[in-house]
This record gives structure tokens, C-alpha cells and sequence, in this order.
């Protein structure tokens, strides 16, 4: 997009009214809300999630800067899913024992991992956790929503058009941490399991839903729902590591 692209689109972008906008861009928002609902427990209804981009939606007109060089569509998606996303957080939906368990997952592939340097198996964490493969499955799919939230915030690229969201707050300290982190998760993602790292990637990158990716990888969606989310955890246990790390501090 050439930079007088760029203003005509901005340009557009502001003489629109708040239900012009809303009557453009809702099918984007809709869009969004059932991507997202597809990870979701039956709790979350797409309604919300479509109420909370909205509200996205009207933020972004309002901070779109054209300078920054992400066209506006682009920028508008990523404060439209991150409105969805906090909507859910504060809903808080998951009980402790989701988040109990979760937490035991990672420390137990951390364990395994520490142990024989290597990835953890399925079966090797569920020995571990002292519990069937089964029920190792059906922790995995239990926090899988959970999970997803930390990765999806954390994968920007240092040059997208994720760098016009506001940094309120944030000292110069604090920025060059977040950056570091993002590098850091950046190298613990590469370094995942093939299948793992090919999941994150038709997930994220090519917004492909749990039972398209399924069709690809030939199981059942079920199963990518596990796949993702032992991938987060596996990234949770990688980058608790690297929070402690000399380098980081």
C-alpha cells in the first residue's frame, strides 16, 4: 500500500459515521467472533464477542494512524480480536481447577524435559502427572481457552502493524522487557515439536479453525484442541525458564 493509498483510506476511514463504520466492518467483526469462538467454552457467547469488537472496532478508527504503514483493516483486526479477548478475561469463565491443572501440566513437561533434554512426550508427562493418557487429554482440552489467550497476544512481530497499539504506561525498562519477551517466545516457538510449531502456524498465521487444521493433519478436531494447547503449555514451561534466566535480567 503506497502512502497516498494509505491517506485516501484514512482519509475515508474518518468521514464515516460511527453506524457507517459499524455497517462496513461488521462482517470483519463477525469474522473474528466466530474464529475465536471456535476456541471458546460453551459459555461464550458469539454475541458478546461481536458487542466487545465492536467496541474495538471504534477504538481503532479513533487511534488509526496511516504513518505507521499497516493498512486500516489490518490495524482494526488486531484491536478488534484484542477487545474480544479481554472481554473474555474479565469474564474470568475457567475454575481454579482448570488453572491448577494447567499449571501442573507445564511443571510436569518442565520436569521431564529438564530431566531428558529433550521434548516431553505425551505419555511421558502423563507419567509423570501420575494420571492415564486420557486424563492427561482431558486436561490439555479443559484449559485449552486458557491457553490460547497469552500466545496470541505475544506473537506480533517487533514491525507490524501491532507497534500503533498504544504502549500506555510502559517506562523505557519496561519496553525493552516486552520486547525481550517477545524474542524470547519467539525462540522457544521454533524450537517446539514440528507438529506443534505446524498447528501455531496454520492457527495463527493462516487462520485456519481447529477442524480445518484437523482436516489437514488428518485427526480430528479434538485432537488439534489438544495439540494447541499442549503447545502453549510447552511454551508456558519454555518461557518460565527464560524469565529466570541471567540473560534476561
Amino acid at each position: 500500500m503506497s502512502v497516498a493509498d494509505g491517506l485516501a483510506m484514512y482519509s475515508d476511514v474518518e468521514k464515516l459515521s460511527t453506524d457507517e463504520m459499524v455497517e462496513r466492518y461488521a462482517p470483519l467483526v463477525k469474522r473474528i467472533a466466530h474464529h475465536i469462538l471456535a476456541r471458546m467454552p460453551s459459555s461464550v457467547l458469539v454475541e458478546d464477542l461481536i458487542q466487545a469488537g465492536l467496541i474495538g472496532l471504534l477504538e481503532a478508527a479513533r487511534n488509526y494512524d496511516v504513518s505507521k504503514g499497516a493498512s486500516f483493516e489490518t490495524y482494526a483486526g488486531i484491536r478488534i480480536r484484542g477487545a474480544m479477548i479481554d472481554d473474555v478475561r474479565r469474564g474470568d469463565w475457567a475454575p481454579r481447577s482448570v488453572h491448577r491443572n494447567a499449571r501442573r501440566v507445564s511443571e510436569a513437561m518442565h520436569t521431564v524435559e529438564t530431566r531428558l533434554s529433550r521434548d516431553a512426550s505425551d505419555h511421558e508427562v502423563a507419567e509423570e502427572l501420575g494420571v492415564s493418557l486420557d486424563e492427561y487429554y482431558s486436561m490439555l482440552q479443559d484449559s485449552t481457552s486458557s491457553k490460547l489467550f497469552s500466545y496470541d497476544e505475544l506473537t506480533s512481530g517487533e514491525d507490524g502493524p501491532e507497534e500503533q497499539l498504544p504502549a500506555e504506561g510502559l517506562s523505557p525498562f519496561e519496553g525493552i522487557q516486552q520486547d525481550a519477551m517477545r524474542q524470547g517466545l519467539a525462540k522457544a516457538i521454533s524450537q517446539l515439536p514440528e507438529r506443534e510449531r505446524l498447528v501455531l502456524a496454520l492457527y495463527y498465521d493462516e487462520e485456519l479453525n481447529l477442524k480445518e487444521i484437523g482436516l489437514v493433519l488428518g485427526v480430528s478436531e479434538s485432537r488439534v484442541s489438544q495439540i494447541h494447547s499442549q503447545a502453549a503449555m510447552r511454551l508456558r514451561s519454555r518461557m518460565a525458564d527464560w524469565a529466570h534466566s541471567p540473560d534476561t535480567e
